[in-house]
């Protein structure tokens, strides 16, 4: 599916791995609604990208918050054929920790944003995706692209509720490649190792080399670019679905 003409909706998409993408899109001719919950960042983005980009401020965990934004996507544009799921959070707790047992509900919280989000969010626009005319010669209606982490095959002390997360959403990638094979919906997973974002600005130099030095090659951490590339690839590439792919220089993250 060529990305040029087309309309993407971005989850997370006011910062970070979804900023990056929605960038790219944008310089590759679609069009984008980014669904966040960062209303001064996501609006000054939109702002700046102009025309092609709308913003709307979305809980991903509530279904009339993506029903709507959905709407208006669909108002603003008459459709969408692309969807990354990027939104979502993390948490370091020990199962058993020096304040007692991991609380459950910041356990549930992460569950909720990172997993029932992203299939809220998926099965809302893959609704949409199936009542449009297909836009190539071998019935393609749409992609939907997930984002996971290597936490999913790696998880380290304390992510015991990021990993559940993230591993989920890899195990339903191929089950609901399969759900809407029949309307011409492809479904990937993206799986990030150490990504450079916001988050590791307020790191301390000696923690940030340390990081840096964990892929076998090259030894850095991944660009937002790069992962938005990849993103791009598995739109344009019409043969890959219902993979999950990991995009991390070679790490395998150790127990901390």
């Amino acid at each position: 599916m060529e990305i040029q003409g087309k309309v993407a909706i971005i989850t997370g998409g006011a910062s970070g791995l979804g900023e990056a993408t929605v960038r790219l899109y944008v310089e590759k001719g679609a069009k984008v609604a980014i669904f966040d919950m960062n209303d001064e960042r996501g609006t000054a983005l939109a702002k700046e990208l102009g025309d092609a980009v709308i913003y709307q401020s979305v809980n991903v965990t509530d279904e009339a918050s993506v029903e709507a934004a959905i709407a208006a996507t669909i108002a603003a544009f008459g459709s969408v054929h692309i969807c990354n799921n990027y939104a979502g959070i993390g948490d370091a707790k020990k199962t058993v920790g020096r304040e007692g047992a991991f609380p459950l509900d910041a356990f549930k919280k992460v569950i909720d944003v990172n997993l029932i989000g992203t299939f809220n969010v998926l099965r809302l626009v893959a609704l949409q995706m199936s009542t449009q005319e297909p836009v190539t010669e071998c019935g393609s209606r749409g992609v939907i692209i997930n984002t996971a982490s290597v936490a999913a095959y790696d998880g380290q002390i304390g992510q015991a509720a990021y990993s559940a997360s993230k591993g989920a959403i890899v195990s339903m990638t191929l089950p609901i490649a399969r759900d809407l094979s029949q309307f011409g919906i492809r479904v990937n997973t993206i799986v990030p190792g150490l990504v450079f974002t916001p988050l590791f600005n307020g790191l301390p130099e000696a923690a940030f080399e340390s990081l840096s030095k964990s892929p076998l090659f090259p030894k850095r951490l991944a660009r937002p670019e790069e992962v938005a590339h990849l993103s791009q690839f598995i739109v344009e590439n019409d043969y890959t679905n219902a993979e999950c792919i990991r995009i991390d220089a070679g790490i395998r993250m150790q127990a901390k």
